[in-house]
């Protein structure tokens, strides 16, 4: 399965939310409201999630395997950096 489009939902400079995305893959399957939060080292990305009847938040939609989960990280990440660097011109500009 190929990640076929990022798209950056909303870019956020205050608090550990920085940004909601979109993850298309195979130009078939969808995935919203992917969120990128600072941690405290690092971004990282945190699959949609929903609250359980016991209030444990429990992720809708996840990767099963490390390599996967790596591969969406990294290009959500990749995208995000390129588009808060566009953003920042655009504010200059």
């Amino acid at each position: 399965m190929n990640i076929t489009e990022v798209k950056i939902r909303k870019i956020m400079n205050e608090g550990k939310l920085r940004g909601i995305v979109s993850v298309t893959f195979d130009n078939i399957f969808a995935v919203h409201d992917i969120k990128i939060i600072q941690g405290d080292s690092r971004l990282f990305v945190a699959m949609p999630s929903r609250r359980d009847e016991s209030g444990v938040f429990r992720d809708i939609v996840h990767p099963i395997t490390s390599s996967a989960r790596n591969q969406i990280e990294e290009k959500i990440l990749d995208t995000f950096a390129q588009e808060q660097t566009v953003h920042e011109q655009m504010k200059y500009n």
